[in-house]
């Protein structure tokens, strides 16, 4: 038996989906008056926000000055390590001749264990600090710091390591 049942049209049907489409459109309004309307001020706050912390001035801490002292070594007692961290043929044995002329002596010359160095600097053993700023006075360099990446032994004896960059 085959039943077919009467299609009905329900009114409360028709009448939910035009409510429906009646408050989307009303959502959509509401939405585009609202960034419209709000979306100026609110970009201006922020705006000004952001401005008032990047322009804000930034408190600095001065540095405590690093007191080096007298070195104990003469220039002839302070044995200097030259080493070419450049990757140019003869720059340490260039500098080395002039490190000689200020009469220190040479430990010896050879390469760094890398060859990228931008800058040239002065490296130094404990203890020996103002012998490396002597140096670098010396040679105006403005670079001096503790050994960083070189061992006490990979001086072979020396007080100073001088890498020349590029």
């Amino acid at each position: 038996m085959e039943h077919s049942l009467p299609q009905v049209s329900s009114p409360w049907r028709t009448a939910t989906l035009i409510a429906s489409a009646v408050a989307a459109a009303e959502l959509v309004i509401l939405l585009v008056l609202g960034v419209t309307l709000l979306a100026k001020p609110v970009s201006d706050q922020v705006r000004q926000a952001a401005e008032a912390k990047v322009f804000a001035p930034v408190k600095v801490k001065p540095r405590a000055a690093v007191t080096v002292g007298e070195p104990k070594l003469s220039r002839g007692e302070t044995s200097v390590i030259v080493l070419n961290g450049s990757g140019r043929t003869g720059a340490a044995a260039a500098k080395a001749a002039k490190v000689r002329e200020l009469g220190y002596t040479i430990g010896t010359v050879g390469n760094a264990p890398r060859s990228d160095f931008t800058r040239t600097l002065v490296m130094f053993r404990p203890g020996y600090r103002a012998e490396a700023v002597r140096l670098a006075a010396d040679l105006k360099l403005k670079i001096v710091g503790p050994l960083d990446g070189l061992r006490g032994s990979d001086l072979l004896g020396a007080h100073l390591a001088l890498i020349i960059g590029s």
